[in-house]
């Protein structure tokens, strides 16, 4: 199948260690191919949200022409996650009489808006409204009510807000990036969509992105969106303590995680030794490598109860019945699923990006799971909104001074907003 019968899709992911660009060619079908991909340092954020426009801006130049040149294209546009500590979801009721005692478009429309007119303060935005389950007359478990028979209308729903600053940021980040946000998803809902099986979906199941900044957290049953919540520890916590530990720089460090770095000292022997970079042009030194286990698990056990403890919060806990799923980058740590399923005390599995095609090897990795689960997310756009109208990679760039208009600014965050709820609204 030639470009010509296909659409392009960017899927670019945010985040506090990384910035990460996917392009992939989407069929008609909605079937995906990964054709490049490309990553690069983040230095411009902290715990998910921007903090230095500057090199952020440079950070995903670098990962977006990087997947470019693999793919052989231009970006111009590109699907971009969201995230960070500023999060927060709640869950809402609505309910409302229904007009003629049939259910239509227009009477979900407004039960949907009784169930979002909850108090959130004047800095924060709804950025998703996700219905869990339309009730007819005390007929519960509805997922598309149009068309029924009924005089009472209800729905439950999960409302996630954030704050509208962080969103408008990571905008004007792209912006000065020559790039156009085509949509912005919650990065937590992405991950899930590229690791999650439907069956996982349906009898229950919590996914934890442990990301660099921030972990997030998704719990899904009966297809549905139950809870979501953001927890303020993540793998860059982890790679501190091993710099200030073993007295090596950040940089190093990071490697020295990601290649020796256990989550359970018991599964290293005794006689391991690594070798750890030193600071201030003194030579290397050799050290044991239960060491660095012996830092490494409790960092990683602090992270996990506290994951642990939202699960509980939630009151979701008993009904994950499929059990955790953890991905992100973290989650590659030696031990990690094993120390989990411990603490969570249910089965455990670690999340690969699934359902893909195209360059699979590269992107096998739990790293790229929000960056692939974007990409997937821009595809459903695609083929949903009619093939071939989304032209990602043709849309000439803002210019400098259209990027800086607040006005304009405003103006493509709640096209985005209402572009979110849309497709939530369908998918769930």
């Amino acid at each position: 199948m030639d470009r010509a019968e296909t659409e392009l899709i960017v899927g670019l992911d945010i985040g506090t260690t990384k910035v990460c660009a996917v392009v992939g060619e989407v069929d008609p079908e909605g079937q995906v191919k990964i054709v490049g991909i490309g990553d690069s340092e983040s230095k411009g954020l902290r715990k998910g949200m921007v903090v230095n426009i500057e090199d952020t801006v440079r950070s995903i130049r670098q990962a977006v022409q990087a997947a470019g040149q693999m793919a052989g294209c231009d970006i111009r546009s590109v699907y971009v996650g969201i995230a960070g500590g500023h999060i927060m979801g709640i869950n809402s009721h609505g309910v409302i009489a229904v007009q003629g005692n049939e259910v239509t478009p227009s009477d979900v429309d407004r039960v949907l808006e009784a169930a979002r007119a909850v108090a959130i303060p004047s800095d924060r935005e709804v950025i998703h409204t996700l219905p869990q389950e339309y009730i007819v007359d005390s007929q519960r478990g509805i997922v598309d009510p149009v068309g029924m028979a009924g005089v009472r209308l209800e729905v439950n729903v999960h409302i996630v807000t954030g704050a509208v600053s962080s969103a408008q940021n990571i905008i004007r980040s792209c912006n000065r990036s020559g790039l156009q946000v085509a949509d912005i998803a919650l990065e937590s809902l992405a991950s899930a969509k590229a690791v999650l099986t439907d069956e996982e979906r349906e009898i229950g199941v919590a996914l934890v992105d442990l990301g660099g900044g921030t972990s997030d957290i998704a719990i899904y049953e009966n297809n549905a969106i139950k809870h979501t919540a953001v927890v303020p520890l993540g793998g860059s916590s982890l790679t501190n303590d091993i710099a200030f530990g073993l007295r090596t720089p950040t940089k190093s460090a990071e490697k020295i995680k990601l290649k020796y770095g256990c989550s359970l000292a018991s599964m290293v022997e005794e006689d391991e030794s690594i070798e750890v970079p030193s600071v201030g042009g003194r030579p290397p030194q050799k050290l044991s490598r239960r060491v660095l286990a012996d830092i490494c698990q409790p960092r990683m056990e602090e992270i996990l109860h506290y994951v642990n403890k939202t699960l509980v919060a939630s009151g979701c806990k008993d009904r994950i019945r499929a059990g955790v799923v953890l991905t992100g980058g973290a989650s590659l740590i030696e031990g990690c699923q094993d120390l989990a399923e411990a603490i969570f005390d249910i089965p455990t599995r670690i999340g690969y990006p699934r359902n893909i095609g195209g360059l699979t090897d590269v992107v096998n990795n739990p790293k790229f799971s929000t960056a692939v689960g974007l990409l997937r997310y821009g595809a459903e756009q695609a083929v949903r909104g009619g093939f071939g109208g989304a032209e990602m990679l043709q849309p000439t760039a803002p210019t400098p001074q259209q990027a800086e208009q607040p006005e304009a600014q405003e103006g493509l965050f709640s096209r985005i907003v209402n572009t979110m709820k849309r497709w939530f609204q369908d998918i769930t």
